[in-house]
């Protein structure tokens, strides 16, 4: 069968709705400044699927350090890749500093976080080695782990028993190959929210004798989790056991680029083997400059400590009106309701036309089949009101759920 018409007749499990959804519920266009509230269909919405954790994408200082970096250097500089001729001292102090800050030997940057923690997967796994990883481990990391030629084992999501027993799976097949054992895991489970279980892998090593080397993505803890901010190995009391410590600037910092953190060995070998970085352009200047003032900010504690003022009041208040919220332990808020798809999408499409409310709605095959997740992101810059608006507001919504007033088996067509 031709490519193309295959395509055509099979769009996916998400593209199946795409003339239905695609611009409203799949590719929607939030416009205007990023804040609480921004523009969506021409009508102002309370927006909470932005990550923007410290509040600092609009900051006047980081807004000014941007624009003076943009005047400086432009986009183009510097032109090529870091290892030909990308290499500026700007991209050396931001990777030391962040090094610094996280408490590691050595940091570098990655153009964006996707590509750059699968180029870390691929450049570090040699195909006698192992990797045993979360179930629930982010798509970037999964797709790190299908280039893998070697064996790997999942684990169902933070179950360390059952890690353990992945483990000696993996301890027999490295003692024949000689290979060894990466263990990989989230700092922050990006869609449910809960941390991962950094500290009771690590005992898996210092207490019972387990071989392996830690990796965590910690993309939705730098910034947010840990006396410093440095993250949910700080917040757990173990980031000095984690191995390789994989971040993002796409979250806390409200930018593009990521960098990882390693000893200096093993950071001097991915500069080197690190295929998405060899080969492609190296982060633009005002980026990286840009980098370095959001890293400055990140470390004072008042951006966090506003952003948890928002996230306890938001959370706890959900709670106290009898909205289940999983397990999360960080600033990610998932509010776990009942239905099919088509009532997913009508009280997603009320939430948003009536009540003014912009949030990221979650279904299978994200999700289990009946589950309807609406995501929350609270932000440093929403405030107390939008709180007790969106909690008044869900309990609306839940009740409109349960009295049959978003029934439906068709998915809305917004574009009807």
């Amino acid at each position: 069968m031709d490519i193309f018409e295959r395509i055509k007749n099979n769009r996916g499990p998400l593209g199946q709705h795409a003339k239905e959804s695609h611009g409203y519920f799949t590719f929607p266009k939030l416009e205007g400044e990023i804040g609480n509230k921004m523009m969506f269909k021409g009508k102002e919405v309370l927006t909470w699927s932005i990550n923007n954790y410290l509040g600092l994408s609009n900051h006047p200082e980081v807004r000014k350090a941007d624009m003076e970096a943009a005047r400086d250097w432009g986009l183009g500089y510097p032109m090529g890749a870091r290892m030909m001729s990308g290499q500026t001292e700007k991209h050396e102090e931001l990777e030391q500093a962040l090094a610094d800050f996280m408490g590691f030997e050595a940091g570098f940057l990655l153009n964006f976080g996707y590509q750059g923690f699968m180029s870390v997967i691929d450049a570090l796994m040699g195909r006698n080695d192992v990797i045993v990883y979360d179930e629930e481990c982010h798509a970037c990391l999964m797709d790190g782990m299908r280039m893998h030629v070697g064996k790997r084992f999942m684990f169902p999501h933070n179950d360390v028993d059952a890690c353990r027993d992945r483990l000696d799976k993996a301890v027999k097949i490295t003692e024949q190959t000689g290979g060894g054992i990466m263990v990989i895991t989230e700092g922050v489970f990006g869609m449910s929210g809960d941390q991962g279980k950094i500290k009771e892998i690590v005992d898996l090593r210092k207490k019972e004798g387990y071989d392996f080397r830690l990796m965590v993505d910690d993309a939705h803890g730098f910034g947010t989790l840990g006396e410093t901010g440095q993250g949910a190995g700080e917040y757990q009391g173990v980031q000095q056991e984690i191995d390789i410590l994989l971040g993002t600037f796409a979250k806390s910092m409200a930018s593009i680029g990521a960098f990882v953190c390693a000893n200096a060995d093993v950071v001097e070998y991915l500069a080197y083997n690190m295929r998405s970085q060899i080969f492609a352009k190296s982060l633009p200047m005002p980026l990286v400059v840009g980098g370095i003032k959001r890293l400055e900010m990140l470390k004072d504690p008042v951006h966090k400590n506003k952003l948890w003022e928002i996230a306890n009041a938001l959370q706890s208040g959900l709670k106290d009106a009898g909205f289940s919220l999983g397990n999360t332990n960080s600033c990610v808020t998932p509010v776990m309701l009942s239905g099919t798809l088509g009532e997913a999408t009508n009280l997603t499409f009320d939430l948003r036309e009536k009540y003014g409310i912009f949030c990221s709605i979650v279904t299978y095959p994200v999700v289990p089949k009946g589950v309807i997740l609406l995501r929350l992101i609270p932000t440093a810059v929403h405030t107390l009101e939008d709180v007790e608006y969106t909690i008044n507001t869900f309990k609306t919504i839940k009740s409109k759920l349960a009295n049959g007033e978003y029934h439906s088996d068709q998915v809305l067509n917004t574009n009807a």
